[in-house]
């Protein structure tokens, strides 16, 4: 079996049980992307209004939904949204820590939903499979995510458990 139809599989069973919420209802989807910035004449890109400039970005997200197997979230620094950790599976960690080694002094994107949360500048390689948004994550897209990913740390089925309580 090919390793990306393993992975599609492997995020199908995770995502599975988050989509039926209480009495049944299913949650809405949860789309997270991370984009890189892109280079003057790469083709297929956006422009992003980003730190007061317009900068480029690749359409193809280097991170997205399915590569992410948990999350963390906490208050923001600007005391009205919260930020939040995502856990990556290996073959995302391993694509991160290239991605971060390769193309420091960019940008990294993060799109929630549709909608621009935060960009950051990559400084230094991350081993250690976590990528973060900062800020600008409301309370009701980190309870969204709650129905999608479990806890860093929670045990999947204790997870299961959880959400179906809800």
């Amino acid at each position: 079996m090919p390793r990306h139809s393993f992975l599609a599989i492997f995020a199908a069973t995770l995502l599975l049980p988050g989509l039926a919420g209480a009495a049944g209802k299913k949650a809405p989807d949860l789309k997270l992307s991370f984009h890189l910035q892109a280079e003057p004449g790469d083709r297929r890109v956006f422009k992003q209004l980003t730190a007061g400039k317009e900068v480029i970005f690749q359409k193809a997200a280097a991170i997205s939904t399915k590569d992410i197997v948990a999350f963390r979230s906490f208050p923001a620094d600007d005391n009205n949204s919260y930020g939040v950790v995502f856990q990556l599976d290996k073959t995302a960690t391993n694509r991160l820590r290239t991605l971060s080694t390769a193309h420091q002094g960019k940008l990294l994107l993060a799109v929630v939903n549709g909608q621009v949360r935060d960009a950051v500048v990559i400084d230094k390689p991350v081993n250690d499979g976590l990528i973060v948004i900062w800020k600008w994550i409301s309370l009701a897209e980190v309870k969204l995510t709650d129905q999608h990913l479990p806890r860093i740390g929670e045990d999947p089925r204790a997870w299961k458990k959880r959400i179906k309580k809800k």
